[in-house]
C-alpha cells in the first residue's frame, strides 16, 4: 500500500508595502492617490520628508495633500510652509490657483507666529483676491494689534470683495478688538452703499454685548431697503431688558400722568416691562418674576438725598432679588446737560424775539446742601449758561423778589408739581410746563432709554 501523498501547498509572498516616499504619491488623476493620502493621514509618518519635498519644489502641494497634512501641523511648520508660500508668490512661481490657496487651508491654526507671517504675507502689493483670502485668517488669529489694519481694509476705499474680506475678519475675532473702536467701525460699515457689507456690519452689531443700543442707533440712518429689514428683525430678535424708572413722585406715592405716559410709551416700543417706583411711596418694591436682567434708571435731576442715600439702599435691596444694571441719575448726563442747555438757548431767543434783552436763563430748582451739591450747581451754570435758584417745591413763592427777571425761566421739574402749578398763574402755563412737557427733553430721553439694551 503506498503511503498518502502530501497536498502541496503553494507558497504565498508577504505583501509588501511600499515605501512612503513623497517622490513615490500617485498624481491627483490616479486612483491609487487615496489610498495613499489615508495612509498619511492615519498618522505615524514624519512629516518632515514631505514638507520638505514641497519646499524643494518636488511635490506640488495640491489640496488634497494640504488638507491631510493641515491638522498634522504645528505652529513652526505652518510657518515654514507660509514663508515658502510667500516667497513663491513674489517670485511668480506658484502654478496653479489651488497652490496659491495655500494659506487659506494650513493658516487656521491659532498661534502669534502664525499670525505674524501672515501679517508678513499682507505686505507690499497685492492681487485683490488674495489679500482677499488673508484677511479673515488674520482676523482669525484674534490678535487685538491687527484691529487698525482690519479696520482700516474695511473703511477704505477697495474692491468690494477685499472690504468684504476685511469684515469678515473683524467678525471672526469680534471679541478680541477694542469695544470703543469696533461699535462705530460696524455703525460706519452698517450705512455703506454696498449692501452686502452693510448687511454683514448689521449681524456683527447684533453680536455685540449690548448689541440692542448699537442697533437702535441705526434706526437714524438711511439704509439700503434689504439692511433696513435685517435691521428690524435682528432687533426683534434682541429681547430688551424689563426696566425700573425711580422717580421722586408726589405726596402718597402718586405718580404724575406725564411719567406714567412715558413709561407706557416705552414699555410698547421696547417690548419689555417699564416699571415705575416713586420714591415718596413707603411700602417696599415687590418685583414681579424677571426673565433678564433690570435696569434701574434714576430719572432724579439733581445730587440730593434721593441720589446719594435712597438710591444706594434701593440698589443694595434689588441686588438680592434680581440681576440689576444702574445708570447714573439723569442730571449727570452730558446728553441730558446738552438737552437741557437748547431748551433754555430757545427760551432765551424767544425773549429776544420779543425786544428785549433778556438776562440770563433763570433755572429753579430744589434745594440743596453738601458740597458734591455746590460743586454740581456750579458746573450746570456753566454748562447751561444760566442762573441756579433754589425754589423748595412745596413752598415756592410766584412773588418771590428773585424771580423778578427779565430772562426766561425754567423749573427743574420731571413732572408736574407744587412748584410748576404755583410758577403757572405768573409765568403762563407754556413757561411752567415740567420738563416732559416740552418735545426736546422728552424725545431725547424716551430715545436714550428706548435704545437702551
Amino acid at each position: 500500500m503506498k503511503a498518502p501523498r502530501l497536498a502541496s501547498v503553494a507558497a504565498r509572498p508577504a505583501a509588501v508595502e511600499t515605501p512612503f516616499d513623497p517622490a513615490a504619491l500617485p498624481s491627483p488623476a490616479s486612483a491609487d492617490r487615496w489610498s495613499w493620502l489615508q495612509r498619511l493621514r492615519d498618522g505615524g509618518q514624519s512629516l518632515e520628508p514631505w514638507i520638505a519635498a514641497i519646499e524643494a519644489g518636488r511635490l506640488a502641494p495640491e489640496p488634497d495633500l494640504l488638507e491631510v497634512l493641515a491638522d498634522q501641523l504645528d505652529a513652526a511648520t505652518v510657518v515654514r510652509l507660509l514663508r515658502w508660500w510667500r516667497a513663491q508668490l513674489q517670485g511668480g512661481l506658484l502654478q496653479s490657483p489651488g497652490h496659491l490657496a495655500l494659506p487659506q487651508q494650513i493658516g487656521r491654526l491659532r498661534d502669534h507666529a502664525v499670525a505674524a507671517e501672515l501679517r508678513r504675507c499682507l505686505d507690499g502689493q497685492l492681487d485683490p483676491s488674495v489679500r482677499a483670502m488673508l484677511l479673515p485668517l488674520l482676523g482669525h488669529q484674534r490678535c487685538g494689534i491687527d484691529f487698525p489694519l482690519l479696520r482700516r481694509c474695511a473703511l477704505k476705499p477697495a474692491p468690494g470683495l477685499v472690504r468684504r474680506a476685511a469684515l469678515e475678519g473683524l467678525c471672526l475675532g469680534l471679541n478680541a478688538w477694542p469695544l470703543d473702536e469696533l461699535r462705530p467701525t460696524l455703525i460706519e460699515l452698517a450705512g455703506d452703499l454696498d449692501p452686502v457689507l452693510a448687511a454683514a456690519a448689521v449681524d456683527a452689531l447684533a453680536r455685540l454685548p449690548e448689541g440692542r443700543t448699537s442697533l437702535w442707533k441705526l434706526r437714524a440712518k438711511s439704509l439700503d431697503d434689504g439692511v433696513a429689514a435685517r435691521l428690524d428683525r435682528r432687533l426683534r430678535g434682541l429681547q430688551a431688558c424689563p426696566l425700573l424708572l425711580l422717580v421722586h413722585g408726589r405726596s402718597q406715592g402718586l405718580i404724575p400722568e406725564d411719567l406714567q405716559a412715558l413709561a407706557a410709551e416705552l414699555q410698547q416700543r421696547r417690548g419689555a416691562p417699564v416699571l415705575l417706583k416713586a420714591l415718596s411711596e413707603s411700602r417696599p418694591l415687590l418685583l414681579p418674576p424677571l426673565p433678564q436682567p433690570l435696569w434701574l434708571v434714576p430719572l432724579l435731576l439733581l445730587p440730593g438725598d434721593h441720589v446719594r442715600h435712597d438710591l444706594p439702599r434701593l440698589r443694595r435691596e434689588l441686588r438680592t432679588q434680581t440681576g440689576l444694571r444702574v445708570l447714573p441719575f439723569l442730571g449727570a448726563w452730558p446728553a441730558w446737560q446738552i438737552a437741557l442747555a437748547a431748551e433754555l438757548g430757545a427760551l432765551a431767543d424767544a425773549a429776544t424775539g420779543a425786544g428785549r434783552v433778556p438776562a440770563p436763563p433763570l433755572l429753579l430748582h430744589h434745594p440743596l446742601e453738601g458740597p458734591l451739591a455746590h460743586r454740581y450747581l456750579e458746573h450746570l451754570q456753566r454748562r447751561l449758561g444760566c442762573r441756579c435758584l433754589a425754589a423748595p417745591y412745596s413752598s415756592a413763592d410766584p412773588e418771590d423778589p428773585a424771580l423778578a427777571s427779565d430772562g426766561p425761566v425754567l423749573p427743574l421739574a420731571l413732572a408736574a408739581n407744587r412748584l410748576t402749578e404755583r410758577l403757572e398763574p405768573r409765568l403762563g402755563r407754556a413757561q411752567a410746563a415740567p420738563l416732559l412737557q416740552r418735545p426736546r427733553l422728552r424725545q431725547l430721553l424716551l430715545e436714550h432709554l428706548v435704545a437702551l439694551p
